[in-house]
């Protein structure tokens, strides 16, 4: 079948526990940055773009995953992994306090993430989820400097739903142009992959956007 191309995962991409495997796998990779949790978003909805090809010619797709639940469950892990932390890091006392302030970086990112969050302009905590572990260090800033929650959660909101629902295009629609392989699964993670890099620059640049200013 098509979706047995993607490999040695194709029978967990069309079954259920996919759904509970990128829930778990999203939520925790806020601690664990190595977790492939963009890989198994895209190997999915690549394995959804089998599914509907098989549809539209006429054939009875494997039960593959719905892009919609795929994006919903993503989105929602995603916003759950920010809030552990979050809560964590806002109980974290004097120890992460010391740990915070010796790192210039997380200093530096305490911060502008404050002064965003104060002006209403949380597009950093989005910009953020697609860089290198800058989820994590945004929800540990935010928890550290006790933001309120009605600051930081719907900005953490927006950017899990944007984050799952370009990790989902990415995998649907490079199998419905290249087809259900691992040639259209590469493509699309060298996309992500390039959206976190463009991320992580547009993140080292502002600093010198808010000087110039």
């Amino acid at each position: 079948m098509v979706v047995e191309s993607l490999g040695s995962i194709g029978s967990l991409v069309s079954s259920p526990w996919i759904y509970a495997l990128v829930a778990v796998s999203v939520l925790l990779d806020i601690f664990l940055p190595v977790l492939p949790s963009g890989v198994l978003v895209i190997t999915a909805a690549t394995a959804a773009a089998a599914g509907s090809g098989a549809a539209a010619a006429g054939r009875v797709p494997d039960d593959v995953p719905d892009i919609l639940v795929l994006t919903l469950c993503a989105a929602t892990a995603s916003v759950l992994g920010d809030l552990a932390v979050y809560r964590l890091a806002w109980r974290g006392g004097p120890r992460l306090d010391r740990a915070i302030a010796r790192s210039r970086r997380l200093t530096t990112a305490q911060e502008r993430l404050g002064g965003a969050l104060a002006r209403g302009g949380g597009a950093l905590v989005v910009l953020a989820r697609f860089a290198p572990a800058g989820r994590s260090v945004v929800s540990l800033v935010a928890g550290t400097a006790h933001r309120r929650i009605r600051e930081f959660l719907p900005w953490s909101a927006l950017a899990g739903l944007a984050w799952a629902a370009y990790s989902v295009a990415l995998g649907y629609f490079g199998g419905q142009w290249l087809g259900a392989t691992w040639l259209a699964a590469g493509v699309s993670l060298v996309a992500l992959f390039g959206a976190g890099a463009g991320a992580a620059y547009l993140m080292r640049r502002q600093p010198r956007a808010t000087e110039a200013s």
